[in-house]
């Protein structure tokens, strides 16, 4: 089963009505696609109540991956509040239980930033990581080239086999040590997760622009770049096992519709979304 969805719901104005509410959005948008990223999971830890209405405002088939904290994967810059990593880890975990219980929680996604390197203290990290987050499906996104680079790739993708990673595999600018080359295997039996981060190559490092997030994912996937990206989900698409693919190109308007597009080159057809508007007259 392969399953397209985008990082985020809030702003994408292909999907929605001039006029939509905000508060509308999430239900809309659960009528195109079938997963979604939580994005906002990343910038603090979210009160369980807006889980649980996200739980009500999704059909029962929705999904969503949910990033990791910040203070999990190593952002913060300075002390994290909270009185220790224990409680941090224990307050996430209750706060994404409403996603446990109604059997909407994907995988939580931990996306380490481009200082993360590949050395003994990292692996160990990460192996505390796994063991705290317990039975909880978890994915894993690098961002430094050294954990692909030839003397570690294997070792690397053994690690996560081993572990119970699921990799997060990105299409990505190739601009150095801070990104990653498009790694396709998959290191868990049940799960993959693919992330489309755009090719602009110019404006993936940050290098002094203050509008630097803005033009980060400032990019349209032409048709042959979805072509060839079609084969190769369908290439990691396996009986039993599960893709997910998020577009996050969105600084310029382009996930929604690149995602659409390759629903329709998939030729997939999705049950059990919400109702669209449209469709009940």
């Amino acid at each position: 089963m392969i399953e397209i969805g985008l990082t985020g719901w809030g702003d994408h104005a292909s999907l929605y009505p001039a006029d939509i509410k905000s508060y509308e959005k999430l239900q809309t948008y659960s009528s195109f696609f079938p997963t979604v990223e939580i994005d906002s999971a990343f910038y603090a830890v979210q009160p369980v109540k807006n889980y649980e209405k996200w739980v009500k405002e999704t059909p029962a088939r929705f999904s969503f991956v949910v990033k990791a904290y910040q203070g999990m994967t190593g952002h913060t810059r300075g002390d994290i509040p909270f009185s220790s990593d224990e409680e941090m880890y224990l307050l996430y975990k209750e706060s994404i239980k409403p996603l446990e219980v109604a059997n909407k929680l994907k995988m939580v996604l931990f996306q380490y930033p481009p200082w993360f390197d590949c050395n003994r203290e990292n692996v160990d990290l990460l192996r505390c990581t796994k063991e705290r987050m317990g039975d909880i499906p978890v994915a894993l996104e690098f961002r430094h080239e050294s954990w692909f680079h030839p003397s570690f790739k294997d070792r690397t993708l053994d690690f996560m086999k081993e572990e119970g990673w699921i990799h997060s595999i990105c299409d990505e600018p190739q601009s150095g040590a801070g990104s990653i080359p498009t790694v396709l295997e998959p290191t868990h039996t049940d799960h993959t997760l693919v992330r489309f981060h755009g090719r602009n190559v110019h404006g993936w490092q940050k290098k002094g622009n203050p509008n630097w997030r803005d033009v980060r994912y400032l990019y349209r996937y032409n048709e042959e770049e979805l072509l060839e990206w079609k084969d190769n989900l369908l290439k990691l698409e396996k009986p039993g096992h599960e893709v997910t693919a998020l577009f996050n190109n969105n600084s310029g308007g382009d996930a929604a519709d690149n995602a659409r597009r390759m629903v329709e080159l998939l030729g997939i057809e999705y049950e059990g979304l919400a109702p669209r508007q449209l469709d009940l007259f």
